[in-house]
């Protein structure tokens, strides 16, 4: 079920920054001024500039430098063998900081067919860099995280997919596990559990995802060719689209093989900006690396 997208409050941090993001887009090629830019989204040249670097970590013009195709394309030719490989660990950077070290766990076929009978589900609503979302918690692990700023359909999403199980709301423990999700240094030793309701399929290939190292890309073929052969590229589409753990399970990091970013359940051009996001922090890493080493 896609969850639609409704503005029912002023602009977010994060929602003047897409529109920044998205005008830097439409208009590329003209490479539009900062005062310009800054003029689109309502604010001044300086706060604009100071919000976009918290948020980018990177200016406006470098960022957009990774979102173009030929970008996309040389992180797919560079991570062509990316799902045979193990990545590069040790990093200082906030990009290894952000790369979790997830564990996962499949619902039983009895609990799968009564939709979570016997489960106890927490809830709740929070803050990302990437808009609001539903988080939800279960003792055995995360079950689901959704962008959304309609809390109705959200809810009434999570109340579909876990029909039989109790729903509690909490935005407490919702706000501290985004809290800890983003956060800019580890404070978790145990590895973030994730419960999985899907069919075997499904979760095969959404523990394919999980291989994608922090700021890398692969393609539905590169995937298919994992968990199956690589002609069922489409069925893989399909189990991609189905995720229910958006950026915790990173689907956002799979594209088209041509370099082009591709659909994704919570809108396009949020996957663009996530995938901006990740490049910046990469891109950040990197230099960091370089100094420490130097």
């Amino acid at each position: 079920m896609e969850i639609v997208m409704k503005r029912t409050t002023p602009d977010s941090d994060y929602e003047r920054v897409a529109r920044a993001i998205d005008y830097l887009r439409d208009r590329a090629e003209q490479q539009p001024q900062l005062e310009e830019v800054a003029d689109h989204v309502g604010l001044s040249t300086f706060h604009f500039q100071r919000l976009f670097t918290q948020w980018a970590g990177v200016s406006p013009k470098r960022f957009l430098q990774f979102l173009t195709v030929e970008h996309a394309k040389s992180l797919l030719h560079a991570d062509n063998s990316v799902m045979e490989t193990t990545y590069a660990t040790g990093l200082s950077s906030p990009s290894r900081l952000h790369d979790l070290f997830v564990a996962t766990e499949a619902v039983t076929p009895g609990e799968y067919k009564s939709g979570g009978v016997g489960i106890e589900i927490r809830y709740g609503f929070a803050a990302t860099p990437f808009g609001r979302c539903l988080v939800a918690t279960t003792a055995r692990g995360v079950a689901a995280l959704a962008f959304a700023t309609d809390e109705g359909e959200a809810t009434g999403a999570l109340e579909s997919t876990w029909f039989g199980a109790a729903l509690e709301r909490d935005d407490g423990a919702a706000r501290r596990l985004i809290d800890e999700v983003f956060a800019s240094t580890p404070s978790r030793e145990q590895p973030l559990r994730l419960l999985l309701r899907g069919t075997n399929f499904q979760i095969q290939v959404w523990r394919a995802l999980l291989e994608i190292p922090f700021g890398r890309l692969s393609t539905y073929g590169a995937i298919a060719k994992t968990v199956c052969s690589g002609a069922a590229a489409r069925a893989v589409g399909n189990a991609v689209g189905a995720n229910p753990l958006a950026y915790l399970i990173p689907c956002h990091r799979v594209i088209l093989a041509g370099g082009e970013v591709g659909g994704y359940r919570w809108g396009p051009n949020r996957k663009i900006h996530i995938l901006g996001w990740e490049q910046a922090r990469l891109d950040q890493g990197v230099a960091t690396d370089e100094a420490i080493a130097g």
